[in-house]
């Protein structure tokens, strides 16, 4: 398959990646535009905040100034000065790294996996530019910056994963440049090259075992504390339309969540906003954002406090006796 080719399909993928994690932002937003503003509020709103929300889903800043009258509707001192969202709603990171890795093995299946990874990057590079300067009005004005590179940084990680896939399961490809990698390698001394493969393995199996454990801690709390996170919904009062919103923030924020339930479980804990954190030895429960989920937050210390610190490092042992 021509380089051309190539380069215009990962292209084409990128674009789709952008689109769908875009969509998926907007679509709970037009069900609130139609239900609860009766589709009387200004629909150029929506779309922007649609594209903030991909974009901070990406790790960019979005600095948001409220106007005076929004500013007194909100009764806090200070709410007319400028503030900036800066957590990422890794749900959309997450998505498109998955189509990156897609990219990657495609790209790679074709002998030339360097020429998808640089048309991905620069289309979702382009495109994250693009969307952050339709998306600046006066209430919310996204990092330019940020959003060239950030987006393309996560597409990167994506196709990288996807290319040393395919290449563990199918080999090298053939063009000039992984040639050119293959060779080094190949000069690398055996013993060296051994002991690179398996720390990569120990490394990655022992990650995914964190995340894997901590996933299941996660669900576990939402399933002890659902009556609590039940109850915060209904305290929102948000509706049907409002609570399906905030369910798909939520879900956005799920990656999030398992990060921090790895932290818990690698000892640091997090803390989340003023006067909150969390962590096996020591818990503190300040204001919080007022999502439902954020009920599953322990209100104590672990009950084996720091004996956790030893699941990772058996976790660890564990991936060196496989790959021994």
């Amino acid at each position: 398959m021509r380089r051309t080719t190539i380069a215009l399909l990962a292209a084409l993928e990128a674009t789709v990646a952008v689109l769908v994690g875009v969509g998926l932002a907007l679509v709970p937003l037009m069900l609130l535009w139609a239900v609860h503003f009766g589709l009387a509020a200004p629909v150029d709103a929506f779309f922007r905040a649609a594209a903030d929300a991909w974009l901070i889903g990406h790790g960019v800043d979005v600095v948001v100034h409220l106007d005076a009258a929004t500013a007194a509707v909100v009764g806090v001192a200070g709410a007319d000065a400028p503030f900036t969202i800066g957590i990422a709603l890794l749900g959309f990171a997450l998505l498109t790294f998955l189509f990156g890795l897609r990219i990657g093995r495609r790209a790679t299946a074709t002998g030339t996996p360097i020429v998808g990874a640089v048309s991905a990057v620069l289309v979702t590079g382009l495109l994250g530019a693009a969307l952050a300067v339709l998306a600046a009005a006066p209430v919310a004005q996204p990092v330019v910056w940020q959003a060239a590179v950030l987006p393309g940084v996560v597409m990167g990680g994506g196709v990288l994963a996807g290319v040393m896939v395919a290449f563990g399961r199918s080999g090298w490809a053939t063009d000039a440049a992984t040639s050119a990698v293959r060779d080094r390698l190949d000069s690398l001394p055996f013993v060296a090259w051994a002991g690179i493969r398996s720390a990569i393995r120990i490394g990655v199996g022992s990650a995914v075992g964190v995340v894997g454990v901590a996933a299941a801690i996660l669900a576990v709390r939402i399933v002890i504390d659902h009556p609590t996170i039940i109850g915060l919904y209904q305290a929102l009062g948000a509706g049907v339309d409002g609570g399906i919103a905030i369910t798909l923030i939520e879900l956005a924020l799920m990656p999030n969540l398992i990060v921090w339930a790895a932290s818990w479980m690698l000892g640091p804990g997090f803390a989340l906003g003023a006067g909150t954190i969390v962590s096996p030895s020591v818990t503190l429960i300040g204001p919080v954002p007022g999502l439902p989920i954020l009920g599953a937050l322990p209100a104590e210390g672990a009950p084996l406090g720091v004996l956790w610190l030893a699941l990772p490092v058996l976790l660890g042992f564990g991936g060196a006796v496989l790959v021994g």
